[in-house]
């Protein structure tokens, strides 16, 4: 198929964009990397009167870093978080565990991190991750400058808190602490699929205790999900990650992992996978990607015990 007939605008500034998404009350999509917005045309089950490509946006294409946080542009591409050295300490080796996971090299060299989550899709590793990290994002409209927490963004599938005529400029997440460790393992059916369920996982531990812990879980719901009461379970437990493939069922991990499945997370049946085998595959994988954590942590306090 072919898509409907569209206007088109590639507007240079920030503010011609926000005036281009506000123009007439005309149907617009925003055209960052469009992975995801293309192909939906093509099928025509989106049908835009007016598509704003802000891809000349100079503006939107920097990453800028501070002491306490990394501020992502709308036009940063996935692939530019492959390299754990993108961003310093725990946050880059988790983005790039995640980026690892979305999609095929060409996709990940034109889609951007903004872009997913203005898409929303309830399958998206970066919208788990803005989540569970307490990202900001900023957005630019008709009434000027706005950030919204990640927490009160996600309404839905394809559905969020902005507004028809806002841009969304930049999305700002904390830097972790160096003593945090990061887990991130996906399962799908195939390669080519979209997770059925995918973890993300930090725990902060002192003295081999873990005193802070954040899970977003992926396509566990009909939008990322904070595991908040699988969070809290793990506090003031031992980070010892157990030996093995497997997680023992009476180990911190595994509750923390069933927690999740059975309090936090709302799945739903798919063609593939009925509720029971999502829940059981969320208790699985929380159990796992917390493992994962507790051992990049460890290597963290080894490392750092060894250059002393």
């Amino acid at each position: 198929m072919k898509p409907a007939a569209f206007d088109y605008v590639a507007p240079r500034t920030v503010h011609e964009a926000v005036d281009a998404l506000a123009g007439n009350g005309r149907k617009t999509q925003v055209l960052a990397g469009g992975q995801s917005l293309i192909l939906e045309m093509h099928l025509q089950r989106i049908r835009p009167e007016l598509v704003v490509d802000i891809n000349r946006v100079a503006e939107l294409d920097h990453m800028d870093m501070n002491d306490s946080t990394v501020r992502v542009g709308a036009l940063i591409r996935h692939d530019a978080f492959e390299s754990e050295q993108a961003v310093p300490g725990p946050l880059g080796r988790l983005f790039a565990r995640a980026v690892a996971n979305i999609a095929h090299p060409p996709i990940r060299s034109r889609g951007t991190m903004v872009g997913s989550l203005a898409w929303a899709h309830p399958a998206s590793e970066w919208c788990a991750l803005a989540l569970a990290l307490d990202a900001d994002l900023e957005l630019h409209g008709t009434g000027g400058p706005r950030e919204i927490p990640a927490r009160d963004y996600f309404h839905g599938p394809f559905q969020t808190a902005r507004r028809p005529d806002e841009l969304i400029t930049a999305v700002r997440f904390p830097l972790l602490t160096g003593d945090t460790g990061v887990g991130f393992i996906e399962h799908r059916r195939t390669h080519f699929c979209f997770a059925q369920v995918a973890v993300a996982a930090t725990l902060t531990a002192r003295d081999g205790v873990i005193i802070g812990a954040r899970i977003g879980l992926v396509n566990c719901a009909d939008r990322p999900v904070r595991a908040r009461a699988a969070e809290q379970a793990l506090i003031g437990t031992d980070l010892a990650p157990p030996a093995g493939r497997r997680v023992p069922g009476d180990h911190p991990f595994a509750r923390a992992g069933r927690i999740a499945a059975e309090q936090d997370a709302a799945p739903v049946a798919e063609p593939y996978a009925d509720v029971e085998y999502r829940r059981q595959a969320i208790a699985v994988l929380v159990g796992r990607t917390l493992r994962e954590a507790a051992r990049d942590q460890r290597a963290w306090v080894a490392a750092s015990e060894g250059g002393h």
